[in-house]
């Protein structure tokens, strides 16, 4: 296997990454969500909060508020109803705050907790029960700082979170391209998680490098069947996140720190009776995988360059406010329910600054927080904008300003390069496109790269839903579409588009839908 080609499909060439005559067996469908069998359980509240308007001011959280916490990050919010022929049964959809592609969520989210009225301890976030399950009792803070190269102070933190990705849960549809979603996805996540530590007064740093199988083994996961993709502590004190410190200099391995703990061995329901192999994702996860802490790394992005004409300075924006409950709620992803509309320079401007204002965020990867031009950028093809013409455009987050690259109408050509048309853009006023380093930064982080450059892409795209449902607009992410085309369309040099996604005003679709709290 070619991983390299094989990534270059997955970008480019879906079909020819794809096995051939692939049919979902809908059938035989996995569920959504991971259920254990036969293990502590801790239910939770809920009697969730309706609002988060503002930001709370740091305190450690009770069973309580991680409770409220985890609801607003992944828990199962809302249940619809939808209709697509007389003939039909229903299609029934549980909706989640952060959205997943085709509704499959292939993420799972852990976390080890230290809080009063709890075991210190691993624990599985069973979403269709809003409940915790135990799976490893104990402190293990040196294990997961070990596992993180010392680069963050476990000790001072009250929580870890760790974003896993189960291959098949979304393989059984989407095939080998699973892989290209299951890293969007849980940088969509991501970004609902970080949106919400915010509003709950948390501090959070996101490691994309850790020692996977030891983390995997701290889970008890089956690597055949899931992975950890992030870690992300979680704190209300002053912690050394050491993102730009310096780190232990002693080498750890793996093996060194599996040795530590006893294996764990669970049973779990399984809905599909048959599950498919898939082995390009178990030889690509392997391949991206960390053993050493002298493998970690990090990055100097360049600056982007652009070949554009005149630029447009856009108007100035404030901060905007917003309640993350009810933009969360109203969130829509339209389809066929785009309705053209005029959106002013304001709107625009709101949109652009907010969401890339809210990506700047703490990692592994940055020499120095928050001091270099982001890995992901936004590019658009705007119609009907007050006081910007048509055309195709970059957004230069620094200068806050549009780089026009060419002027025109380019809707009916980016419907061309759909590969379903389940989106009318000629009713589409903004059509914009994330993009990132075209060699996924593979010569910097090995096969690594790519997957977290999916995931900066997913979260940049959960900023941009949340931003575009507070200004009253639904945002549709695409990827059936033809990167090429986008590509030269913008004339990237160096960088590929990642995920289309247009946005604007929207008619209410016809579903029943209600919403699953106390």
């Amino acid at each position: 296997m070619n991983l390299n080609q094989f990534l270059i499909d997955l970008q480019f060439n879906i079909e020819r990454a794809n096995q051939e005559n692939w049919e979902p067996n809908w059938e035989d469908a996995p569920l959504s969500y991971k259920l254990y069998q036969g293990l502590p359980v801790v239910p939770l509240s809920g009697e969730v909060p309706l609002s988060l308007a503002e930001n709370r001011q740091p305190a450690t959280p009770g069973i309580k508020e991680i409770g409220y916490f985890l609801w607003y990050v992944y828990g199962i919010n809302q249940v619809s109803e939808s209709f697509f022929s007389d003939d039909a049964d229903p299609a029934h959809t549980y909706r989640r705050h952060a959205p997943s592609g085709g509704g499959l969520y292939p993420n799972e989210l852990y976390l080890y907790l230290k809080i009063e009225d709890l075991p210190d301890g691993i624990y599985h976030y069973d979403p269709a029960h809003h409940r915790l399950v135990l799976l490893r009792a104990g402190n293990f803070d040196s294990y997961i700082a070990a596992a993180l190269g010392d680069r963050c102070d476990i000790s001072s933190c009250f929580g870890t979170a760790f974003i896993s990705t189960m291959f098949w849960k979304n393989f059984f549809k989407y095939n080998n391209f699973s892989y290209r979603l299951q890293g969007l996805d849980a940088g969509v996540l991501i970004g609902q998680l970080l949106a919400t530590t915010k509003r709950f007064g948390f501090a959070a740093g996101v490691y994309f490098q850790y020692l996977d199988s030891a983390i995997n083994h701290l889970l008890g996961l089956c690597e055949q069947e899931e992975s950890v993709y992030s870690i992300i502590p979680l704190s209300v004190e002053t912690t050394n996140w050491s993102a730009n410190g310096t780190a232990s200099h002693k080498n750890i391995t793996s093996e060194e720190l599996k040795s530590e703990l006893k294996p764990l061995v669970f049973k779990s329901h399984e809905r599909s009776k048959k599950v498919l192999e898939f082995p390009k994702l178990i030889t690509l996860n392997e391949a991206s995988k960390l053993e050493s802490t002298e493998s970690f790394n990090r990055l100097r992005n360049q600056p982007c360059e652009v070949k554009g004409n005149r630029q447009i300075t856009l108007p100035k924006t404030e901060s905007l406010a917003f309640d993350l409950a009810e933009v969360s709620k109203k969130r829509s992803s339209p389809e066929m329910d785009f309705v053209l509309s005029r959106v002013s320079q304001q709107q625009l401007a709101d949109l652009l600054k907010e969401s890339m204002t809210a990506f700047s965020y703490r990692n592994d990867l940055d020499d120095i927080y928050c001091s270099q031009e982001p890995r992901v950028s936004i590019y658009g093809c705007f119609y009907n904008i007050e006081g910007i013409p048509n055309g195709a455009y970059y957004y230069n987050y620094a200068e806050h300003t549009l780089k026009e690259i060419q002027q025109g109408d380019h809707r009916l050509r980016l419907q061309t390069g759909l590969s379903i048309d389940n989106v009318n853009l000629q009713q589409v006023p903004l059509c914009l496109h994330v993009a990132g380093n075209k060699d996924f930064f593979r010569e910097e982080l090995g096969y690594r790269g790519y997957r977290i450059l999916q995931m900066e892409a997913g979260m940049l795209v959960q900023n941009l839903l949340l931003t575009a449902s507070a200004l009253g607009l639904g945002g549709h992410p695409l990827l059936g579409f033809d990167a090429g085309k986008a590509d030269e369309l913008y004339r990237m040099i160096g960088k590929t588009s990642l995920i289309q996604i247009p946005i604007g005003s929207y008619r209410p679709r016809q579903w029943l839908k209600g919403s699953l709290h106390s």
